[in-house]
């Protein structure tokens, strides 16, 4: 049993930082699946979407012609075959050095996220978008996005890991930034390709970043109860 210095040790900033996160993600992608069970398509999803085309040319994107590459590049950054490539590199290397629980961790939370994803696109059933030409080859189910939600859990549970054994403050904040960063920029490459909503997107970032507190929380609070049993304080 918890002693009260020990639950208030736990009930820290990060942990209510953490909570707020989690009520926002859930109310967000509730609020979201509305929109995508609605009829018709929300006036700031056609918006945003023809934002991202010439005027009077759905087919033509805006920008240099480079910019459509380097978006194609950026959105493999999400693709599962990248994700399931990183994930396994970085689960046979904490195998290597005897992390077999942080490695179940990381195994449980992707998987998770992965399967969670899928249910929720079954669910919901939303068509991809056809006011725009598709600039990447699609088939599945557009709500929420996949991309954008499994690169949520994925580069946030990597950069929160990394975070724990990195000095100092500084390098943390930077590693987790580049997490939240790439997280973003695949995203909004999906939006700029056509093959999402914005509100799919932004449903998977709602997700995403939900599922990733929800692990984080999870692991640390093994962690501190496995310090607690050692008889020894939790390391921040």
């Amino acid at each position: 049993m918890k002693t009260p210095r020990a639950f208030t040790n736990w009930l820290e900033f990060p942990v209510l930082l953490a909570g707020l996160v989690i009520a926002a993600g859930l109310r967000g992608f509730e609020e979201l699946m509305e929109v995508a069970r609605a009829t018709t398509p929300h006036a700031f999803d056609t918006e945003i979407l023809l934002a991202f085309r010439k005027v009077g040319q759905p087919d033509v994107p805006v920008g240099p012609a480079w910019l459509e590459g380097a978006m194609r590049d950026i959105t493999s950054l999400g693709s599962s075959s990248v994700l399931v490539l990183i994930v396994t590199a970085v689960i046979v290397y904490l195998l290597l050095i005897r992390r077999p629980r942080t490695a179940l961790l990381i195994f449980v939370a992707v998987a998770g996220g992965q399967l969670l994803s899928t249910l929720l696109k079954a669910g919901i059933d939303r068509p991809r978008p056809d006011l725009v030409s598709h600039l990447a080859n699609e088939t599945s189910l557009s709500f929420p996005s996949g991309h954008a939600m499994l690169s949520a859990v994925t580069y946030l549970t990597l950069g929160s890991l990394a975070a724990r054994f990195l000095p100092g403050r500084t390098t943390k904040i930077y590693v987790l930034s580049l997490a939240v960063l790439v997280t973003l920029l695949v995203g909004v490459s999906r939006v700029y390709l056509g093959v999402h909503w914005p509100s799919d997107v932004l449903a998977g970032w709602c997700a995403g970043f939900t599922w990733a507190t929800l692990c984080w929380l999870a692991a640390r609070m093994l962690q501190r109860n496995k310090a607690v049993a050692d008889g020894n304080e939790p390391e921040d």
